[in-house]
């Protein structure tokens, strides 16, 4: 078949309120690159991680706090960012409200390339 139509997305597990639905990546047995749909909770935030991968960001409800190496940007919808691979960088949303965007990595996400500090 030429085409591969995603209407079931991983759901990656997670323990901090964070909804991840992977359409393609690993799970998906794509390595090339992975595509996540993603709604941050009031409040989310993860570690400071520094990624073997490109990873592109968009915003289309709410607003997503980023600190790239000793810089912090905020994104609100409509926005988006490319956060080149090895840049220390961390994830947050310390705003009022919910926070859903759409990430693309190049290569796909692994937790073993993502480099998570503990």
């Amino acid at each position: 078949m030429p085409y591969y139509k995603q209407d079931k997305p991983f759901v990656v597990p997670t323990n901090d309120g964070k909804l991840i639905e992977e359409h393609f990546g690993y799970t998906t047995n794509e390595k090339a690159l992975s595509i996540a749909h993603m709604i941050a909770p009031p409040g989310w935030s993860e570690p400071y991680q520094t990624p073997e991968f490109d990873e592109y960001t968009l915003v289309s409800k709410g607003t997503k706090k980023i600190e790239a190496d000793r810089d912090e940007i905020i994104l609100t919808a409509g926005q988006s960012i490319l956060i080149k691979k090895g840049t220390r960088v961390r994830y947050s949303n310390p705003f009022n409200e919910p926070c859903e965007y759409w990430s693309v990595c190049l290569p796909a996400f692994t937790i073993d390339t993502v480099h998570r500090e503990d």
